[in-house]
């Protein structure tokens, strides 16, 4: 049967007190829906896993994974998918890395709707310096020159969007799309 990678990534998971999610918790959830080959990547709520061809939409992963959170293990939380090929463009989309000297203030803001994107060009055309802004098929960039938590752009894109997005750094992102390229044992 042919499978097709997916990155489910959790939106608000384990920062502060608030939303803990064990991840062999959040493995056991993914494995339960039938989803293969199982992995987590941090402990913040990254999961890369292998869906079969027939049942790969998005979208649709999304919805299920965010209702067994709430259904199994009590949490709400925003869940956005992206298929392999799609997190590839996000790492080809990144104008913003040369830019970037510290991958943990390049912040990559997944959209949970690509049409989103609309919302986000003004922005897009504004100056941010120190900072800068770029978009992508499937993301924002951000560069938070003095920090994220003193970002300008981060701080308007949140108005935009509100938690129709969600953040990873480079790093992480990275991370992600390593795991996302290898193949099943």
């Amino acid at each position: 049967m042919e499978t097709r990678r997916q990155i489910a990534l959790l939106r608000g998971i384990n920062v502060g007190r608030a939303k803990r999610v064990a991840m062999a918790d959040l493995r056991k959830l993914v494995t339960d829906l039938g989803y293969a080959d199982v992995r987590t990547v941090l402990n913040s709520g990254n999961v890369v896993y292998d869906c079969p061809e027939d049942a790969a939409d998005p979208a649709e992963a999304a919805v299920r994974i965010e209702e067994a959170l709430v259904l199994k293990l009590g949490v709400g939380a925003r869940v956005t998918v992206l298929d392999a090929g799609q997190l590839a463009h996000v790492v080809e989309d990144n104008s913003l890395h040369p830019l970037a000297d510290d991958p943990s203030r390049l912040l990559v803001a997944v959209l949970n709707n690509p049409a989103d994107r609309e919302r986000l060009l003004p922005l897009a055309h504004q100056s941010w310096e120190p900072e800068a802004f770029a978009l992508g098929r499937w993301a924002a960039y951000l560069w938070c020159a003095d920090g994220i938590l003193a970002s300008r752009a981060a701080a308007a894109m949140g108005k935009v969007l509100g938690d129709a997005v969600t953040t990873r750094n480079w790093t992480t992102i990275s991370k992600l799309h390593a795991l996302a390229c290898q193949r099943p044992a």
